[in-house]
């Protein structure tokens, strides 16, 4: 089948629709890793671009000196926090002590990151006010209006392979646009200024990533980037993976 064209000609062709593009596919994938955590602890569900160790070099990107991130004053939110990994990690290894909020779609996901943090000893403390807060929450980026209580919006919004899978989808918008259209100024209205967005992809290079978030009508600049390992194949260089951070106009 032929690649459909993006509505925007400054955006790059869409990605043919796939399963990974649906809300089933991932409420199947954390229903069974709730079911094999609960006979087997030890498991921790789906853990996406675990091959390049990405939540560990995002990890080190963000605790870098470089961005100066106060750690107990950072507020984060993790759209399709899947197993609640990456929050996981900036809290225990980061130190980030400030409100730690992921969402996704698929309640087995919520499910899992709330058994995972019960036997990880963390509380789940619902006030943003509280310190040392984390938090899971059923929540649709596509679907659902912010939180009254983001209105200020977050110091840093994450995206590791979200993107990706909204890019797989087929559905399409109120305007007739595949849904994948819309989805950066849907992010961009989460940051705060001056705030950071960090997207992690397989699915599209650092260009079409640029070309996805940036441009005229957006508030999102190119800050920086998270380095991986470089392979070379047929006279080519390129990675699999892509770690791109933008940071919100001020």
């Amino acid at each position: 089948m032929a690649t459909a064209v993006s509505m925007d000609p400054q955006k790059p062709a869409h990605l043919e629709p796939s399963e990974l593009g649906t809300r089933e596919y991932w409420d199947q994938t954390y229903s069974t890793d709730l079911s094999t955590h609960a006979s087997t602890p030890s498991h921790e569900g789906h853990t996406w671009f675990s091959d390049v160790n990405a939540s560990q070099k995002i990890l080190k990107y963000l605790t870098s000196t470089s961005l100066g991130l106060d750690k107990e004053a950072t507020t984060f939110l993790d759209l399709g926090t899947g197993n609640g990994e990456m929050l996981f990690l900036l809290r225990d290894e980061g130190g980030f002590t400030n409100r730690l909020i992921g969402v996704d779609y698929s309640r087995s996901s919520v499910e899992l990151c709330k058994k995972l943090s019960q036997q990880k000893g963390l509380a789940l403390r619902p006030s943003l006010d509280e310190q040392n807060s984390i938090d899971f929450i059923l929540w649709d980026i596509l679907h659902s209006k912010p939180r009254p209580e983001w209105v200020e919006g977050f110091d840093v919004v994450l995206d590791k392979g979200t993107f990706d899978a909204v890019s797989l989808s087929g559905e399409v918008d109120e305007l007739q646009r595949r849904v994948v259209e819309g989805y950066a100024r849907r992010v961009e209205g989460l940051v705060k200024k001056g705030g950071l967005v960090v997207v992690t992809s397989c699915n599209w290079t650092e260009e079409e990533l640029k070309n996805w978030f940036c441009g005229e009508e957006s508030t999102l600049e190119v800050y920086g980037r998270v380095n991986y390992p470089v392979f070379k194949f047929g006279g080519h260089t390129g990675q699999s993976v892509c770690s791109i951070c933008f940071k919100k106009k001020s």
